[in-house]
């Protein structure tokens, strides 16, 4: 009986919820489900496929046989922890905004480290540079995405906000 009551008021509340919400803030809070979910997707067949297959993906890193596997298989773990913060936000980007503001710190760290380890590395090292700068083009781009879908969905709350309080309140 508890299990149902709670499931009760968790659907009643969610039902409450979007009848009180514009068209604005219904599709801000889409478009940063879809933003959120597309960046993770990426990053989950990216982890997935460094920790299955290594071998496939240890050249572009310079690196080879065991010790190289290792690595990638240990980068793809880092990825897998990385994005244990991603499934809330997608799930309720309003309620865990907070969560969704360290996703977007998450994915500055990323590319901000991934640039000043492409601009330290000497020449003479092609290919783990084009690794960095795939890298570093997919978390510029997932980091221009997830912060203009938070950006939007903020400014339809506000703009919600202000309008049932009426002018000049």
């Amino acid at each position: 009986m508890g299990n149902r009551r709670l499931g009760s008021q968790e659907t009643g509340n969610r039902k409450m919820g979007n009848r009180h919400m514009t068209r604005g803030q219904r599709a801000a809070g889409i478009a940063a489900r879809v933003a959120v979910a597309l960046v993770f997707a990426v990053n989950m067949q990216c982890a997935a496929s460094f920790v299955l297959w290594p071998e496939a993906f240890a050249g572009g890193f310079e690196l080879a046989g065991v010790p190289g596997a290792a690595a990638v298989r240990g980068l793809g773990v880092a990825f897998l922890m990385w994005n244990a913060t991603y499934p809330p936000v997608i799930a309720n980007p309003r309620r865990f905004r907070a969560l969704f503001a360290v996703v977007l710190v998450q994915q500055a760290v990323g590319l901000a480290g991934e640039s000043w380890i492409l601009l330290s590395l000497p020449v003479g090292h092609a290919a783990l540079a084009a690794s960095i700068i795939r890298f570093i083009a997919f978390d510029a781009a997932g980091l221009v995405l997830m912060a203009a879908a938070l950006a939007w969905l903020v400014l339809a709350d506000r703009r919600a906000r202000r309008a049932a309080t009426g002018p000049g309140a």
